[in-house]
């Protein structure tokens, strides 16, 4: 056996081992299918499919379920974000005050869509519709970090810091 298929396999089961670890602590009911899977996206950084699985088996819920609430929130993650997590603000107010060209200058920078994760796993770009921080527009996050009023020139040295 290769040793790709056997990493895979071991990512597998710690995934199916922290799915069954959350509902220990939390009860095998839907009720607390938000707590489960908010443990689970912390621990592994995203919900694996083999943990949506093995949810599914313990709570005796379909996996289309499981993945409606999964996918529904947007603290929770089914796909793998970057090492690096940046928020964009799109909203009206951070838009009018630069905020489609910082947009495009990060765009550049990282070479990302939002929604996307670079290849190297290193960023992951989430546009997201407003952040509560109109007032010091354009603003993004990263990794919980809060920069407003940024323009395009200052971008280089944000992104900088985490390196």
């Amino acid at each position: 056996m290769s040793v790709a298929i056997q990493e895979k396999q071991i990512l597998c089961q710690n995934a199916r081992d922290v799915a069954r670890a959350a509902v220990e602590r939390h009860g095998a009911t839907r009720e607390e299918l938000i707590s489960i899977l908010t443990d689970v996206n912390e621990e592994l950084g995203y919900i694996p499919a083999e943990a949506l699985e093995e949810i599914s088996s313990l709570l005796q819920s379909p996996r289309s379920q499981i993945l409606s609430v999964a996918s529904f929130y947007r603290m929770l993650s089914t796909k793998p974000k970057g090492q690096h997590v940046i928020l964009f603000c799109g909203s009206a107010p951070c838009h009018v005050v630069g905020g489609r060209e910082l947009r495009e200058a990060i765009q550049s920078e990282l070479g990302l869509e939002p929604g996307e994760t670079s290849a190297d796993g290193r960023w992951t770009l989430e546009a997201t519709s407003c952040l509560g921080l109109c007032s010091v527009g354009p603003v993004i996050i990263i990794d919980g970090d809060i920069y407003g009023n940024v323009t395009p020139e200052q971008l280089p040295d944000i992104l900088a810091r985490y390196e």
